[in-house]
């Protein structure tokens, strides 16, 4: 049995002093007397608590886990309610929640969880950090984060980067790349595409690209570059459509044939984000999951940078290209807790 009285409250968790009696199990397992953190909308202990903190009158202290509770709790709430749940948390108990949760969490959730703590803007900054200070440089976190942002959010992490790390971004992406790859990634980190279409030169723009791959002998690779690096998202649309006129081929298709490596992903991903950027991560979760294995980092990137901002087109345009839902591959793929969450953050089924 569970005796006490709320004593606290902040607008996603109160605070309970109780003591267990009248139950030997619970009694040897836990303290006598300790602080139970739960949901204020579930405030049954029993059903929905989040976390248990005591002590034994000794040195001795004991925490108790409910990862339920955690993943319903988090994955219901958008960023911004998360940051306000770790002030409150830290004002209640003088303790960071992201470093509780990490030491009482382990492996693909625990990974989960962290990532659904970190503000967007952090978690872009602290992403590209890793992809180019870890051992060897991860691409393809590169790639999708300068192709997928905004110009506008671009800005932004250049300047996190830059007050995080005391650090240059694009010195430290120059660094850890080269050639063609290296400079198209520059320019998107300048964050100056030109916005609107430019009627007058969708068709000269057509022809440039034209000339620059299928027209001559080897790849004018600058041209692609400077061309898809700048241009608006709108206008590069328009583009392709005549550029599918001129040469009878998709841009993709010349991009395939024309490029290869780091060169040929970048390119096809900026291609894919200026037609859509909810198929080009439709595509990305897919490719994450198919086969044999799972791609957890992209899994887990993906499903939480978008989930505040167009995951339901997301999940559409799955269904639309797969044959299947986004909900169920997520289900066959994973397991436990991990498995729990993400679908809770995918948030329906459309099968």
């Amino acid at each position: 049995m569970l005796e006490g009285a709320f004593t606290q409250q902040s607008s996603d968790f109160s605070v309970l002093h109780a003591t267990y009696s009248s139950d030997p199990a619970l009694v040897s397992l836990l303290p006598n007397t300790f602080f139970l953190v739960v949901p204020t909308t579930h405030c049954q202990p029993s059903k929905n608590s989040l976390f248990g903190y005591g002590q034994r009158f000794g040195p001795e202290t004991l925490l108790w886990t409910d990862e339920d509770a955690i993943l319903q709790l988090l994955t219901a709430r958008t960023n911004l309610q998360r940051q306000e749940i770790k002030e409150s948390y830290k004002t209640l108990f003088g303790k960071d929640l992201v470093d509780d949760l990490k030491g009482e969490l382990g492996g693909k959730f625990e990974t989960l969880i962290v990532a659904l703590m970190t503000p967007p803007l952090a978690y872009d900054v602290t992403a590209l950090r890793n992809a180019i200070k870890g051992a060897g440089t991860y691409e393809k976190v590169l790639i999708e984060i300068l192709a997928s942002r905004t110009a506008n959010q671009v800005k932004d992490i250049v300047a996190a980067y830059r007050q995080e790390y005391d650090a240059s971004l694009e010195e430290d992406v120059c660094g850890d790349t080269s050639g063609h790859f290296q400079r198209l990634l520059v320019i998107l980190l300048q964050g100056n595409r030109m916005t609107g279409v430019q009627t007058g030169e969708i068709e000269a723009d057509a022809q440039a690209l034209f000339k620059a791959g299928e027209e001559k002998f080897g790849t004018d690779e600058q041209a692609f570059v400077t061309m898809l690096g700048n241009r608006s998202a709108a206008h590069l649309r328009k583009v392709f459509d005549a550029y599918m006129k001129i040469s009878g081929y998709e841009i993709e298709e010349s991009i395939k044939r024309e490029t290869s490596g780091n060169l040929e992903e970048l390119l096809l991903a900026v291609v894919k984000c200026a037609r859509s950027v909810p198929v080009y991560f439709a595509e990305t979760l897919y490719t994450a999951m198919k086969g044999a294995g799972t791609d957890d980092d992209t899994l887990i990137r993906v499903m939480v940078t978008r989930s505040e901002v167009d995951l339901m087109d997301i999940r559409k345009d799955f269904r639309r290209l797969f044959s299947g839902s986004l909900h169920s591959m997520i289900k066959g793929d994973t397991s436990g807790d991990y498995r729990k969450a993400l679908l809770l953050l995918c948030a329906g089924d459309d099968e």
